[in-house]
């Protein structure tokens, strides 16, 4: 079974992504292949990058550091659930990812990406040198939402059958991924 970690990266107030990352768990409940997990980096509060040891030694000094390594270290396959803020990934899904280094290596992550017109490709696009960087392996499988201030009505995302479709493509990939890289890990 594949550890499936969905990692919410909108901290502000007001944000959507919670809504998009209890959608995508809910369609993983019934999957016998993927356990599911949605990390809010919200409910880290994790300060810019402050570790005085380089990451890839994993000698963590801050407890908040150390629940993060847990976290990561103990998946087999990451959805990153992001916004786009200036056509980038917001600040703090960069920040999180940079803490960690060996806890990311030779797992394979979605993207699932939200905004306006653009659905938040531009910052799907943008993030996937860094996720390269650290040996995640990004998916081409993955869920662009449009105009998402139009799908998102009392903390609920409304689904429509051609994201369901495309989340779904997307968890089956991650699935033989994840067992593929296992070997690596």
């Amino acid at each position: 079974m594949t550890q499936l970690h969905i990692i919410t990266a909108s901290t502000r107030p007001g944000r959507v992504g919670p809504a998009v990352s209890a959608w995508l768990e809910a369609l993983c409940a019934p999957l016998p292949s993927i356990n599911a997990r949605v990390l809010d980096l919200a409910d880290y509060d994790l300060p810019i990058f402050n570790e005085p040891k380089h990451p890839r030694l994993g000698q963590y000094e801050h407890n908040i550091t150390r629940r993060w390594a847990s976290d990561i270290a103990s998946a087999d396959a990451f959805v990153f659930v992001m916004p786009e803020y200036d056509h980038m990934p917001p600040a703090s899904l960069i920040n999180a990812i940079t803490y960690l280094s060996k806890e990311w290596q030779y797992k394979p992550a979605g993207l699932v990406s939200y905004g306006g017109l653009s659905a938040g490709l531009r910052a799907a696009q943008a993030l996937k040198p860094m996720l390269m960087g650290l040996k995640i392996v990004p998916l081409v499988e993955s869920v662009a939402i449009p105009m998402i201030a139009d799908k998102v009505s009392n903390g609920s995302l409304e689904s429509t059958p051609l994201l369901e479709q495309a989340a779904e493509l997307m968890l089956t990939e991650l699935h033989r991924w994840s067992g593929a890289l296992k070997t690596l890990r």
